[in-house]
């Protein structure tokens, strides 16, 4: 197996190459600033290491892949497959990753991988599980070989769009579990918000052109379950903060991530708005993020909608 690639050395591009390592695999990490790696993990400033490298993970947040795609582009070829992490959509048009790296490097074989899967299932192992999207079996299968086994079980669909909105999407709804768990709802009328909040999810992803049941597998459904079971996800994490009125910017260093919900729901009520679509928890949620709403009024909003 030729090394796998991984761009950006935050916490989960760190859980990718012990998972890689693990599988018997070499793990090339590129950040752009010198790191400790773990053990049996590569890591390197320099990006023309990643040219011998077949698949390539994508670990950077959606608001930084514009600037880092061309330089990785500059080092690939057709040969390459490229596989994102982002919970995120690029842009006020709500462009996927994918169809942005497709776009701006030589690589057209791309994909994303989402689901539950965290950088704590990654490092120590435990039973997981996520889908990869592309319209390449083979992307899924390079994926499959370099992380999958016994602890991370992987499937996969040709709907990239579906996958990529609802993991975006996912990541908006944690958000809001972090919300609701903080102000102690009960556990019904989380179910209601989630519930909805998968349903809000669907429609924009099938306006973008995504098909609705993805939303319903591992990529919506599947990886929401794990938010509002307790993984305490970065999200969660962020939504509980914010719940206890602190402010964004303190609430994000609690959280400990970068968080890609915050803008997405921004930016999902904004186009809604402008495509006449109803998306009242995310417009609920830019609200609350914008400091123009508090949480309870925002969620006693929803519940009496």
């Amino acid at each position: 197996m030729s090394p796998v690639g991984i761009v950006g050395g935050g916490s989960f591009g760190v859980g990718l190459g012990v998972a890689i390592a693990r599988n018997g695999g070499e793990a090339r990490l590129w950040s752009r600033t010198e790191r400790r790696a773990p053990e049996g993990v590569v890591a390197t400033t320099d990006l023309s290491a990643l040219t011998e490298c077949e698949l390539i993970f994508v670990c950077v947040p959606s608001m930084h892949v514009p600037a880092v795609a061309p330089e990785v582009g500059a080092h690939l070829d057709g040969r390459h497959l490229l596989v994102h992490v982002s919970r995120g959509l690029i842009g006020d048009d709500l462009q996927t990753v994918s169809r942005h790296l497709s776009a701006n490097t030589p690589a057209r074989r791309v994909g994303c991988l989402a689901g539950p899967l965290n950088p704590q299932v990654l490092t120590e192992a435990i039973p997981g599980g996520g889908i990869v999207g592309s319209r390449f079996p083979e992307v899924a299968d390079a994926v499959r070989e370099a992380i999958g086994g016994p602890e991370v079980r992987l499937y996969e669909t040709d709907d990239v769009v579906g996958v990529e909105v609802a993991s975006a999407m996912v990541g908006l709804l944690a958000l809001g579990a972090g919300f609701c768990l903080e102000s102690k709802i009960s556990p019904a009328a989380m179910a209601v918000m989630m519930n909805r909040g998968l349903h809000e999810a669907s429609r924009v992803g099938e306006r973008l052109g995504g098909e609705a049941s993805t939303f319903h597998g591992m990529a919506g459904a599947g990886d929401l379950f794990a938010a509002v079971g307790g993984d305490e996800r970065a999200e969660v994490r962020l939504g509980r903060a914010i719940a206890r009125n602190v402010d964004l910017e303190q609430a994000g260093r609690e959280a400990g991530a970068y968080i890609e919900g915050v803008s997405i729901a921004r930016r999902v009520a904004a186009f809604a708005e402008r495509v006449d679509m109803q998306v009242p928890i995310a417009a609920a949620m830019a609200s609350v993020l914008d400091g123009h709403t508090e949480v309870e009024t925002a969620l006693k909003a929803l519940m009496l909608r």
